[in-house]
């Protein structure tokens, strides 16, 4: 076992037995490099990466490629999830120096940590025109061996070129509708009408773009263009292959244009966003099919992905041993085992009911020789990846829809138990913070709309605020010291480790901000407060606005970046001011309005020219341009009024419902909210704007009129 061993990462512990002499991210790695004067070979992946694991198979377990590795260089492994600000700067380099990136990310480093050489996966040997490793490594170690100084030249200059990127002052505009119309267009030009997304295969599902259409839908007077995009893009995830049909959640991208072929891993912050994607389709539509989407994710999480004690799990790998194989020992794994079936499968689960069989083939596109549309690695052969090839209405004919239903539900449990048997993919359990908070705002969210719109009334929909209270808790209760105001990013196996980074304080916000909303807790709110005074004083970019992503304290970190790109995570400046126009609309801060502006001025440029590439911070310009709005109601029978803004898609307007002791107990922290009475013994609605309220309704025709006069 090598130096990994010592760690807490799935990600290192999966590498503690290669040959390769590895090296955590640490002081010791970096004098080793100085004092023996050779270059740093950094490694960057995550545990539920397919191609980490191509990488690991075909090079470090291999002792030859060790001995020229151990032999020539510092070798150094870094979980990108747990040093997102190592992987970025890295990654910058990467994606300057060769236009593309992704991972494993492999770079080459001086003993000062300056990169001069990068790539991503590496194969053995020379292939499908890429170089092969060990040719590089030895071609690297002669150049760094006979012409060092010209490689030192050229790690100081490209260094200084990342650094000149980053600390280039922003343009100063403030954004305005026009912005917004142009990123608008932006997608419609790039959008797939036959099957929906943006741009050509691989489709990766990125959340943020669909909620700032929805929002630009709403604000911009009910454009249904921009909402049929959202519509489309989701039902054609929903239904194909990106989807788990039979457990649940989605799976991390699509290979193909049409969704039918996905990478399999499933990744938590995936399943929060797309929740979030799905319930606000739901709304904006009034198709309950995106909230049975939305709810049969969250189920998904609750049932696989989440701690006893209530925090999240991080992901869920691609690969797993065949079923086939499953008694083999050190049996290869391959990718998307655990989710495939062959024809054979379903004729021996439900041979004795014809009927079954048939519906389930037809369901499910199963063919008799594999239906995969494209195998690039060619793990497919006679095998079915599931997706919706028929519907209901096909699958039933002349006969009885809802006899389909229940024969299609008894079939998925049947399928779900057979598979339950099957070797499971790996499953990442470290909890971190940020992913975290972005699943407790989707759980607070879908709670708030189930709880108003289900037949249960203030019982429907329990399960899912539990889920968001109890992860809410655990963070609290294992990462976050309040005396020393200490927010901490990954916890595993009663560990806390790591100081937080911007996003992690943005994205458990924001998850606060929703909770509060559905649970009118004074700790939630409260914290939330504190949290966002502590994200500024560490990562405030007090000159040109934003948020740094470090607190640029660590010297092993070379730049401190500020991100301004949303991608299937959005940025923290982004989610950031967002926040602040929740939060600015409850607490009374003055530095928060001067803040959101200044930083959607220091973004205008970009959302001027590509506001495609910062959709979430696109969707804050939306909503500060729209002008966020607060409700509040009050008094004992409330349910109409949650019932009427339930069906309401409201993106812009913060929602509270609060009973006589919720409101007493907020008098401290919310003295508007706790002033506010019912109105001849009636539950009353508050409709307000900057701390200032229109008349109470107390009917939903009246709340309704509120609305319309604050719009």
């Amino acid at each position: 076992m090598n130096r990994l061993a010592s760690e807490r990462s799935p990600y290192l512990l999966q590498h503690a037995a290669n040959p390769v002499d590895w090296y955590p991210w640490s002081d010791e790695a970096f004098a080793r490099s100085r004092h023996e004067n050779k270059p740093i070979f950094l490694s960057v992946g995550y545990s539920t990466c397919h191609w980490c694991h191509v990488m690991e198979h075909e090079s470090f377990e291999h002792a030859a490629v060790a001995a020229v590795l151990n032999e020539h260089f510092v070798s150094i492994k870094v979980d990108r999830e747990e040093r997102p600000d190592v992987d970025r700067v890295y990654m910058a380099f990467v994606q300057a120096t060769t236009g593309s990136g992704g991972w494993p990310m492999s770079v080459w480093l001086t003993p000062d940590l300056k990169p001069f050489y990068g790539g991503t996966y590496f194969p053995p040997s020379s292939r499908w025109g890429r170089p092969g490793f060990v040719d590089i490594l030895q071609e690297i170690a002669r150049v760094w061996r006979e012409e060092q100084a010209k490689v030192l030249r050229s790690a100081d200059a490209l260094t200084a070129q990342l650094c000149g990127a980053e600390r280039a002052t922003p343009a100063a505009g403030m954004p305005g509708r026009d912005a917004l119309a142009r990123t608008v267009l932006q997608f419609s030009q790039s959008f797939d009408p036959r099957h929906g997304g943006f741009g050509d295969a691989p489709k990766f599902p990125r959340p943020s773009e669909l909620l700032f259409l929805l929002r630009e839908y709403a604000r911009a007077g009910g454009d249904n263009a921009a909402r049929d995009m959202v519509l489309a893009t989701l039902r054609a995830m929903a239904l194909g292959g990106m989807r788990d049909h039979i457990g649940g959640g989605f799976h991390r991208y699509s290979v193909d244009a049409a969704w039918r072929v996905p990478h399999f891993e499933k990744m938590l912050y995936d399943q929060a966003q797309l929740v979030l994607a799905y319930l606000e389709g739901a709304l904006a539509s009034g198709d309950a099919f995106y909230m049975e989407v939305a709810e049969d994710t969250l189920r998904y999480v609750m049932r696989e992905m989440t701690d006893q004690a209530g925090g999240f799990y991080s992901a869920e790998d691609a690969d797993s041993v065949p079923p086939e194989h499953a008694s083999e020992p050190n049996a290869h794994k391959s990718e998307g085992a655990f989710y495939l079936w062959r024809a054979g499968d379903v004729d021996q689960l439900f041979g004795a009911d014809a009927a079954a069989v048939r519906v389930v083939k037809k369901r499910f596109g199963i063919q008799p020789d594999g239906n995969a549309p494209s195998d690039p690695q060619q793990e497919f052969t006679g095998k079915n990846l599931l997706y919706v090839a028929a519907g209901i209405d096909e699958l039933a004919g002349s006969g009885d829809e809802a006899t389909i239903v229940d024969l299609l539900t008894r079939a998925r449990l049947t399928l779900f138990q057979a598979r339950v048997g099957r070797p499971r993919p790996h499953l990442d359990d470290k909890v971190l913070t940020a992913w975290n908070g972005l699943m407790i705002a989707a759980f607070a969210k879908v709670a708030r709309a189930v709880r108003a719109l289900g037949p249960d009334g203030l019982g429907a929909g329990q399960p899912y605020l539990d889920a968001a209270r109890r992860a809410a808790a655990f963070i609290e209760q294992r990462m976050w010291n309040a005396d020393t105001r200490t927010l901490l990013r990954r916890y595993r196996e009663g560990h806390a480790e790591i100081d937080a980074y911007a996003e992690d304080y943005a994205y458990l916000i924001f998850g606060l901000v929703e909770l509060f909303q559905a649970d009118p807790d004074p700790r939630w709110l409260s914290w939330a407060v504190a949290l966002q005074r502590r994200q500024d004083e560490l990562f405030s970019d007090q000159g040109n606005g934003g948020w740094f992503s470090t607190t640029g304290r660590d010297p092993s970190v070379l730049l401190r970046m500020k991100e301004d790109y949303d991608g299937a995570e959005p940025s923290a400046s982004s989610v950031s001011v967002l926040n602040l126009l929740a939060l600015s609309h409850l607490v009374d801060e003055r530095a928060w309005p001067d803040r959101i502006e200044r930083t959607l001025r220091s973004f205008g440029a970009r959302l001027e020219q590509t506001g495609r590439a910062v959709p979430m911070m696109a969707a804050a310009l939306s909503t500060f341009i729209a002008g966020p709005r607060q409700i509040v109601i009050v008094g004992e029978d409330r349910a109409p009024f949650e019932r009427a803004l339930a069906l309401r898609y409201l993106p812009f307007t913060v929602t509270l419902s609060v009973g006589g002791e919720q409101q007493r107990a907020l008098a401290p922290h919310l003295p508007l909210v706790a002033a506010m009475r019912p109105v001849d013994g009636r539950a009353a609605a508050y409709v307000c704007r900057n701390f200032s309220c229109l008349a109470p309704a107390t009917t939903v025709s009246e709340l309704e009129d509120r609305l319309r006069d604050s719009s």
